[in-house]
């Protein structure tokens, strides 16, 4: 079976790795086209073959300048998007990771070969998210939840993400900042890029009532001012991108992982927790409430709620046993349903499916 990841502009490139990994230990021939990854090194294949075939202008002179990469990519996206569509003959299936400037790939995708879609924001699309998976012979989403927001329908699947294992074995792993390292006492993490529907602004409130623990908030701001926050002293933000090889001394000195989203369908961050066996505190939103129904593998607590956010953080970290049992679920998550081969296995037998069609 020959199969084409396509990702554009690599905006799930973690996923695109691992689950192309993970299809070639089950004997498939996978190609993952994609761009090239502006902000570090790109994880090296692993049984499967890359292609940069999108946006090199816009990732080679326009690396470091977003305005100018922006504009470049426009000028691109067509040409580029045509000449993957020609090479789509090599292909039995194609699998979207990922459409870029929707309206316009929609006219533009390949055509005589099957085609799937991984749709990993269902709640960010909405109504051209439903237009998308009806051009499509198969959607995967990752939860329940967002195939109710796409109207289920027997094109519709649900696979769950990955649990992001490699992380924990990186060769060139490096360790905390010094001052960071110097620490003591409990530390709850809170990671990625700091956008307002993630809820930080609950999480540090909540944080007002806490002793004898600090609260790193790990990862750039969007759309989100720091200063703002009126962040108390046991909280420390580190505002800035942090690469792969940085993130395994976070995840490993943090005691309790913690994402207070107020709205979500799934988040990576939560797959990087689980494959560290991390104790976690989640909002009943979206996905989350799934992975609390079917493993127990995290506290829910209401959205926006930054008392209840207290109390569950609190309790947690004076409650050892609790802690031991919330990180064992995770790491069972980890390695029984949220592995890339249970992942592969779902997704080939999707394939199976589309191309018996």
């Amino acid at each position: 079976m020959r199969i084409q990841l396509i990702d554009p502009s690599a905006d799930v490139l973690p996923y695109d790795h691992a689950l192309a990994a993970a299809l070639a230990r089950r004997g498939a021939s996978v190609e993952l086209v994609t761009s090239r990854f502006v902000h570090g090194p790109a994880q090296a294949p692993d049984g499967y073959a890359v292609s940069e075939s999108f946006y090199r202008l816009a990732t080679g002179v326009g690396a470091r300048r977003p305005r100018l990469r922006r504009a470049l990519k426009l000028a691109e996206h067509v040409p580029d998007s045509l000449r993957v569509r020609g090479r789509a003959a090599n292909a039995d299936l194609v699998h979207w990771q990922w459409l870029w400037l929707e309206a316009v790939s929609m006219r533009l995708l390949p055509r005589g070969r099957p085609q799937v879609l991984t749709m990993h924001n269902v709640i960010r699309r909405g109504r051209s998210g439903r237009a998308l998976a009806d051009r499509m012979d198969a959607v995967i989403v990752h939860t329940r939840h967002g195939a109710e927001l796409l109207g289920d329908g027997p094109r519709v699947h649900v696979i769950p993400h990955g649990a992001f294992e490699h992380l924990t074995r990186l060769p060139d792993e490096r360790p905390l900042p010094p001052e960071l390292a110097a620490v003591e006492g409990p530390v709850v993490l809170c990671f990625g890029v700091v956008r307002p529907y993630k809820g930080v602004d609950v999480l540090v409130e909540a944080f007002r009532s806490i002793q004898g623990a600090e609260l790193w908030v790990v990862g750039r701001p969007l759309g989100v001012s720091l200063d703002e926050l009126h962040a108390p002293a046991n909280v420390r933000f580190v505002p800035r991108y942090v690469s792969d090889a940085e993130l395994p001394a976070y995840f490993r000195r943090a005691d309790l992982l913690v994402l207070p989203h107020r709205s979500v369908d799934v988040s990576g961050v939560l797959f990087a927790g689980l494959a560290f066996g991390k104790p976690t505190v989640l909002t009943d939103v979206g996905g989350f409430r799934e992975l609390v129904e079917e493993h127990g593998a995290a506290r829910l607590v209401p959205p926006g709620d930054a008392g209840a956010l207290s109390t569950a953080i609190g309790e947690l970290l004076a409650d050892p046993a609790e802690l031991a049992d919330l990180a064992a679920r995770a790491r069972a998550a980890a390695t029984g349903p949220y592995s890339w081969d249970a992942v592969a296995a779902r997704t080939i037998a999707v394939y199976d499916e589309v191309l018996a069609g």
